[in-house]
């Protein structure tokens, strides 16, 4: 998997961690932990990168920032 940047924070209005991905426009996922929204994440990148090549859409570059951000 590539370095994207990847957000976890707790909802109060979900009652769980979201993990944002903003290099990948709508790329989300959640968990009851931190680390299952993490592993959550991980697959949302994949399923996002597969669907975006079966397409044809632009994928973006890993920027590579922020790799762990609490």
């Amino acid at each position: 998997m590539d370095k994207y940047e990847i957000i976890i924070f707790w909802s109060n209005e979900d009652d769980s961690f979201v993990a944002d991905v903003p290099e990948l426009a709508g790329c989300m996922a959640h968990g009851d932990s931190y680390e299952s929204s993490l592993a959550n994440a991980r697959d949302a990148v994949d399923h996002w990168i597969e669907t975006a090549k079966e397409f044809g859409d632009h994928i973006p570059e890993a920027r590579g920032q922020r790799l762990a951000y609490a």
